[in-house]
């Protein structure tokens, strides 16, 4: 049943995206503060300074890794948003629950970080990134073209270079495609 709310409420592409441009930044913040100086009381030669980063290794390890992960995530769903004109309330849904996935990345990495010879670690990690990947594809299913609701409507992608005309647009089936193509590198 459609009530007035369900037809109104989440319909703002702009919002989401500007939603989780702020939770990307934090949660990609908040990796960097489980890094942590070894402590300058223990550390009294070259070597042991050698010695304490080298046990920083899996940290800064799992740091990087995760940090280039979310990046490679928030160009996927910055891809989507870039060709959705608005959203729909099960869209937006969908992108909350990809959202939580990025917010316990931090949790994610921490854990594998401090139990990297551990199995059940890893299995968490690796979870939490099919997670991601499993919601950015449902959103991608939602609003591409084999699942898209009359709600929802691409972006007509513009050229991006200085004194394009109107007759420049990238508007012919052939030479467009969803974000999911993109993404999961279908091609035309």
């Amino acid at each position: 049943m459609r009530t007035i709310y369900n037809l109104i409420a989440g319909r703002s592409a702009d919002r989401l995206a500007a939603l989780s441009d702020g939770v990307f930044a934090f949660a990609m913040t908040v990796l960097a503060l489980d890094l942590h100086v070894p402590a300058a009381f223990t550390i009294h030669s070259e070597a042991e300074l050698g010695r304490a980063l080298v046990e920083l290794s899996p940290r800064l390890l799992t740091y990087l890794m995760s940090f280039l992960t979310l990046g490679i995530f928030w160009v996927g769903q910055n891809t989507q948003h870039d060709l959705l004109e608005r959203s729909e309330r099960g869209y937006a849904w969908i992108h909350i629950a990809f959202l939580m996935a990025v917010t316990l990345v931090p949790f994610s990495t921490s854990l594998l970080a401090e139990f990297i010879a551990y199995r059940t670690a890893l299995f968490v990690y690796w979870f939490n990134i099919a997670f991601l990947g499993a919601t950015l594809l449902a959103g991608c299913i939602a609003r591409g073209p084999w699942g898209s609701s009359s709600a929802m409507r691409r972006r007509e992608p513009t050229a991006r270079w200085s004194g394009a005309s109107s007759s420049r647009r990238f508007s012919t089936p052939a030479r467009r495609r969803s974000a999911c193509s993109r993404i999961i590198g279908a091609s035309d």
